[in-house]
């Protein structure tokens, strides 16, 4: 049995050194993961950066959105997740403490005692390995988890995260009814899984906004749901809201989605793409920036705002067992596979930095 587990951390902005630790022992409550892939997202992308994050954070293992087999588990902690050694599972990067009172309620991402977090806690938190840009996971008595389908191609099951993000967004917080219409800003992974998910949940018609370098994702977002492209920036590009008013013929969106990450424009977008009375949906983060909003706008409107924090329990278990439906084609999602050595390159290809500009769904895979 290996002794010493290879992972990458991350010790400051762009900075990624391989280093080994030592194979956590395992007890009658925990358990250890093999990793088999951690699907990168643009949250990633700004943490490595170093756009997010505080900035004298120390070295810590990233990778929030692991999945793999249960090598090892307590037979406690296996009677808990209804699981074995063996079983393919995937991890939520909150890790609660699931003894307080908003963990009892069902608020567990609320919980104010949690001290960890899979891809986020530093390396000095034993036993280390909590991040999923590594060879092993540790699985702490209170990490959670689900089950999925060791039948699913590796990549399709590691789009467990982004899709959850797009049943979160668009069918929970957004609450989309049957034949209403969406708006989504922003055309990445989690936009065509918002698409997909918002159609799932029963909407009549999907628009989806983006980038003239985006032209393969909007070709893409056509296939799992998006009834409507619209490119928002070059010399043919269109004013989104107009888009809306005149495919619905001047009553607007029921919901706008923003998932843009960076970008203040897109906010107001979706304000003014919703009927009054309608839903936005806030998901993409802007770093910390202050972004102008006329809050008479909502009150006039009777809008509701919402902000999209993670993906919880309910939605990953409907993503996976929509991954598990076959109902999608999201192997077409999965554009590029990397190793642990190539962290750095591989969220630079989501990011556009690296590569050609095609990357759709990365992820790394320690056995690649």
């Amino acid at each position: 049995m290996t002794q010493m587990v290879r992972a990458a951390v991350q010790t400051g902005p762009r900075r990624i050194e391989m280093r080994e630790f030592p194979r956590p022992q395992i007890g009658p409550d925990d358990g250890l993961l093999r990793v088999e892939a951690n699907g990168i997202c643009g949250s990633d992308v700004e943490i490595y950066r170093g756009h997010i994050g505080a900035p004298d954070r120390g070295p810590f293992i990233p990778g929030h959105e692991p999945m793999g087999i249960v090598e090892e588990i307590g037979d406690r902690a296996a009677e808990r997740w209804g699981v074995a050694a063996g079983d393919r599972v995937a991890l939520e990067v909150i890790v609660p403490c699931r003894a307080c009172g908003d963990c009892l309620t069902g608020r567990y991402q609320a919980c104010r005692f949690r001290r960890y977090g899979h891809g986020v806690t530093g390396i000095e938190v034993e036993p280390t390995l909590w991040g999923g840009f590594a060879e092993r996971m540790y699985l702490s008595p209170t990490s959670v988890m689900h089950r999925v389908s060791n039948d699913l191609p590796v990549e399709v099951a590691a789009m467990y995260n982004p899709l959850g993000a797009g049943v979160r967004w668009a069918a929970q917080l957004g609450e989309i009814g049957l034949g209403e219409t969406v708006v989504i800003l922003g055309s990445g992974q989690r936009g065509i899984c918002a698409a997909a998910a918002a159609k799932a949940a029963g909407a009549g018609t999907v628009i989806m906004t983006g980038l003239a370098s985006d032209g393969h994702k909007l070709e893409l977002a056509r296939e799992f749901g998006a009834d409507h492209t619209v490119v928002v920036d070059g010399d043919d590009g269109r004013e989104i809201v107009d888009v809306v008013s005149e495919l619905t013929n001047g009553r607007m969106a029921d919901l706008a989605l923003d998932l843009t990450p960076m970008a203040a424009g897109p906010v107001t977008d979706a304000m003014h793409a919703v009927r009054h009375g309608g839903t936005v949906v806030l998901a993409g983060l802007k770093g910390g920036r202050e972004i102008p909003l006329v809050t008479d706008h909502i009150i006039n409107r009777a809008l509701t705002v919402k902000g999209a924090f993670g993906v919880d329990a309910g939605a990953n278990e409907k993503a996976i067992a929509l991954l598990e439906s076959g109902r999608y084609p999201f192997e077409k999602l999965h554009t590029h596979t990397f190793g642990l050595d190539e962290v750095g390159l591989a969220i630079d290809t989501l990011s556009g930095e690296a590569g050609d500009g095609s990357a759709v769904h990365v992820s790394v895979h320690p056995d690649a």
